[in-house]
């Protein structure tokens, strides 16, 4: 009995009460000295590093799951942000394809404004609103007409070289055939020599020839072609085109000369008709041939 009693007073310990009010009191002499003296500070550190694996792989699931639904939210927001950007470049490509259009436009007004004119005739700004269809006609619709006396034979040009002749004039409406229609004829000569000769269309917005031009003749491939205003429709000294070809075979008696059209006949809206030229004096009229024989034998008869 009493052996069985003294085991059990050794295995039986503090109770409760008494193991909290120890550990209460050690709980706050550790506080007050770790708070007075620093002497925990290498305790405290040893155990953050002991405990924070247990932390992170104890966090670990719900940082895994953060970073899954911010990668799709963020994959979704980039898709959708490429797609708006897309659209933007879209827009923005295509307001800097008008904005290059309105600047080379508002350079080549420019050019028109700055173009120096003879004082002799003034020209009038018009602008390009009909092309003919049909690709074997070069003629175009200008947005002037009869409202602004023009009538046929003006010379139509633009900053570089002429362009044309009107054809045809309507009320607010003209037709200006182009240089390079089949066969228009523009009196020219060499700039290089004074050569004269005449420049025809070919059909070809790209392309003018001269024709009849003897083997012999004087002119080189470069060789700048401006009118000659002998005509009396053309002034004088305006640029028309540029050689760029020339065959010459001695089985022919004429060389084939090609040449580049100088003026944007079927590039700019904006041209310039001129005014008339100062009217020529009256060509006089030839004398019939058959006058000057008639006389011989008159005069032979009196003798």
């Amino acid at each position: 009995m009493d052996s069985t009693q003294s085991f059990q007073f050794f295995n039986r310990g503090p109770s409760p009460a008494v193991r909290l009010v120890f550990f209460s009191v050690l709980s706050l002499l550790l506080l007050f000295v770790d708070a007075r003296y620093r002497y925990l500070e290498s305790t405290r550190g040893v155990l953050s590093v002991l405990v924070s694996p247990i932390q992170r792989l104890a966090t670990l699931p719900g940082v895994l799951w953060q970073q899954a639904g911010d990668f799709f939210v963020t994959q979704r927001s980039l898709v959708d942000e490429n797609k708006l950007l897309h659209l933007q470049h879209q827009d923005d490509a295509a307001q800097l394809s008008q904005w290059r259009a309105l600047q080379h436009e508002n350079q080549q007004l420019r050019n028109l404004l700055a173009l120096p004119l003879r004082s002799e005739f003034n020209a009038q700004q018009v602008e390009i609103i009909y092309a003919e269809r049909d690709v074997f006609r070069r003629r175009v619709l200008i947005n002037k007409g009869g409202d602004a006396n023009f009538h046929t034979g003006q010379v139509v040009m633009d900053d570089t070289g002429i362009v044309g002749q009107i054809t045809r004039v309507y009320p607010w409406l003209s037709e200006v055939t182009l240089i390079t229609e089949k066969d228009h004829a523009v009196p020219v000569q060499v700039l290089r020599n004074g050569l004269r000769t005449i420049v025809f269309g070919a059909g070809d917005t790209s392309q003018l020839s001269l024709r009849y031009m003897p083997i012999s003749s004087d002119i080189q491939n470069g060789d700048v072609l401006v009118t000659s205003g002998i005509d009396g429709i053309y002034p004088p000294g305006i640029p028309v085109a540029k050689v760029i070809k020339i065959e010459r075979d001695a089985a022919y008696p004429f060389a084939r000369v090609i040449c580049l059209p100088l003026a944007g006949v079927d590039k700019h809206r904006h041209l310039l008709v001129l005014s008339d030229l100062p009217k020529l004096p009256e060509r006089p009229p030839e004398a019939p041939l058959a006058t000057g024989a008639t006389q011989n034998l008159k005069m032979k008869h009196k003798k």
